[in-house]
């Protein structure tokens, strides 16, 4: 990852603070978009020493498509622009379908989808003017259909997957690849969102065939190798990262 600049939303969350450390430990240049300054500053001070890369943090409104764009811009002329896009930051109301109104559905869309649309156009033309480029979008385990009055969030994740693979074949000529990760069950906030958190874990254990609780670790390998050179033969693929509750 040595003299790659990565784009990452949502960077200093539960998923995204292990992953951003790693490719900092891996030379990356990771420029950290997200709006929790205590998660924020949480990270600043675990990245001190993890070189050889290093962090810049940015904050953004990804619902103010316009502004993301212009504060996207302003990072490409600072930095020279995005080798790897990792498109993470997401919403997750939670309630009965009924109950949402379409602005609530088309909030969820603008956040976790269209924000990533916009990311992926700001850094497409630096991709394909270097002949390398690596997108990675983060789904959910949630397109299972496992999970009740979650309906804006699966269809947002759903749409990461079809723009991954849409993306994968128009953007292969280029060099760039594509790719999604399905995440499972893994203890951070999105998990406060359940009223019974004892009763959620051992659901979690028992459906899994690994019987431990995933890491952000976990996850961070699995972004790491998609932002590598070495995943340069992978393209249109939806990685599911759960301990194998759900096998597809």
């Amino acid at each position: 990852m040595n003299n790659r600049t990565v784009l990452y939303t949502g960077a200093a969350g539960g998923l995204g603070h292990d992953t951003t450390l790693l490719l900092i430990e891996r030379g990356a240049t990771v420029v950290a978009i997200d709006n929790d300054l205590a998660k924020v500053d949480a990270l600043k001070a675990a990245a001190e020493g993890k070189g050889p890369g290093e962090l810049v943090v940015s904050t953004a409104d990804l619902s103010d498509l316009a502004g993301f764009r212009a504060t996207l811009d302003r990072l490409i002329a600072a930095t020279g622009g995005f080798d790897v896009v990792i498109n993470n930051a997401a919403i997750y109301p939670s309630k009965p379908f009924e109950e949402y109104s379409i602005e609530e559905h088309q909030a969820v869309q603008r956040v976790n989808v269209d924000a990533g649309i916009v990311a992926v156009q700001a850094a497409l033309p630096g991709m394909r003017d270097k002949g390398f480029g690596r997108i990675v979008n983060i789904s959910s385990i949630t397109l299972s259909g496992g999970w009740a009055n979650l309906s804006p969030y699966v269809a947002s994740k759903m749409a990461l997957v079809g723009l991954t693979r849409a993306w994968a074949r128009e953007f292969g000529p280029y060099g760039v690849t594509v790719n999604a990760i399905a995440p499972g069950a893994f203890p951070t906030d999105a998990e406060k969102i359940h009223p019974d958190p004892e009763g959620y874990n051992r659901m979690v254990l028992d459906a899994q065939a690994i019987k431990r609780r995933g890491t952000a670790h976990d996850i961070a390998n699995a972004i790491a190798f998609f932002a590598s050179d070495e995943s340069g033969f992978v393209t249109g693929q939806t990685l599911h990262v759960n301990g194998g509750w759900v096998m597809a």
